[in-house]
C-alpha cells in the first residue's frame, strides 16, 4: 500500500500467512504482547494503539499489526474476510516472527479475534485481554451498524467520532479530517466495504465463538470496557466474564469505546499490572 511519506503508521513489512503485512514491533525485552486492532473505517494498528505502545513497551516487546485487508497490510484479491481468515493471518504473524507464546490484547473486532486464537490455539496464548470485545452474540447496536456501514464523507466520520467517544473534547475538526482522510486512502474503503456488508447482524454472529469453548478457557483474562459504548454493548463483556472462569471485568465510568484513547494512561497501567503478575510467577517458577 502506498502511504503518505514518514507516516507513524508505517512500520516494517513482514509475510504472514502469505500476505504482505505491515507491523509495529516497539521495546527490547520482556514477554511479548501483540494486540489487535479494531474495524472502524481507515483504522491502522498504529491509530488504535499509539497513545498506549510506547508505555506498554518499556516492560515487554509490543507487536501490533495492521491485520489482513485493514492499514497498509495487503488486501486479498478475493476480498473474503472472515475470522477463520483473520486468526490464521495472525498465528503467521506469530510464525514468523518465532514467537510460540505471547500474550494478546484485542479491541473490539479484534478481541473476538483474540477470544477465537485462544480458543484455537490456547498454547500460543499466555494471557488475554480483551477491550470493548465483541465475541459472543447480541443484536447489532445501532452505533456498530453505522461504524460497518460507513460510507466516506467528513460529516459521516464526525458523526462516527460521536459514537465513539464519550468524551466529547477529543472530537476535534482536525480529528475528523484526520480520520476521514485515513479512509479514503487508495484501498482502505473499498476492502472495508468488502467486509461487512448488510444485514450486519451476521457479522457479529460470524465473529461470536461459541459459548462452550469459551466456557473451556483456561487463560487469566482481563475484560476492559467502557460504561457509555455505544458501539458494543457493556452486557457483551458482562457475558464474557459470565463464561470465562478466570476472568476480571474492569469497567471505565465516563467512557465510550474507545478505552485506549480516553483512559490510556489508566489503560496502559491496567494492562501492564495484569501482565506483570503472569511474569512475576514465571520468575518465581524459575
Amino acid at each position: 500500500m502506498n502511504a503518505p511519506v514518514d507516516s507513524p503508521e508505517i512500520g516494517r513489512e513482514i509475510t504472514a500467512a502469505g500476505y504482505r503485512t505491515n507491523l509495529h514491533d516497539h521495546g527490547k525485552g520482556g514477554f511479548p504482547l501483540m494486540m489487535i486492532h479494531g474495524s472502524g473505517p481507515g483504522v491502522t494498528a498504529w491509530a488504535n494503539w499509539h497513545l498506549v505502545i510506547p508505555e506498554l513497551a518499556k516492560h515487554r516487546r509490543v507487536i501490533a499489526p495492521d491485520m489482513l485487508g485493514f492499514g497498509y497490510s495487503e488486501r486479498p484479491e478475493d476480498q473474503v474476510y472472515n475470522r477463520e481468515r483473520w486468526v490464521k493471518h495472525a498465528i503467521g504473524v506469530l510464525d514468523e516472527l518465532g514467537l510460540e507464546q505471547v500474550d494478546l490484547v484485542g479491541n473490539s473486532f479484534g478481541g473476538g479475534l483474540a477470544l477465537a486464537l485462544a480458543i484455537e490455539h490456547p498454547q500460543r496464548v499466555r494471557r488475554l485481554v480483551l477491550m470493548g470485545s465483541v465475541g459472543v452474540s447480541f443484536p447489532i447496536t445501532k452505533g456498530l451498524d453505522e461504524v460497518w456501514g460507513y460510507q466516506p464523507s467528513l460529516d459521516a466520520m464526525r458523526r462516527l467520532m460521536d459514537v465513539f467517544a464519550f468524551n466529547k473534547g477529543l472530537l476535534t475538526d482536525e480529528l475528523a479530517e484526520m480520520r476521514y482522510q485515513a479512509s479514503v486512502r487508495p484501498g482502505f474503503q473499498e476492502s472495508f466495504a468488502a467486509m461487512f456488508p448488510a444485514p450486519r447482524q451476521r457479522w457479529v454472529d460470524g465473529l461470536a465463538s461459541n459459548e462452550d469453548d469459551i466456557r473451556a478457557l483456561q487463560h487469566e483474562t482481563l475484560i476492559i470496557h467502557g460504561r457509555e459504548d455505544e458501539v458494543i454493548p457493556l452486557d457483551a463483556s458482562y457475558k464474557l466474564a459470565e463464561l470465562i472462569d478466570r476472568a476480571q471485568l474492569h469497567v471505565f465510568g465516563r467512557c465510550g469505546h474507545w478505552t485506549q484513547i480516553e483512559h490510556a494512561d489508566r489503560f496502559a497501567r491496567l494492562v501492564n499490572d495484569f501482565l506483570n503478575e503472569a511474569d512475576q510467577a514465571a520468575a518465581g517458577d524459575k
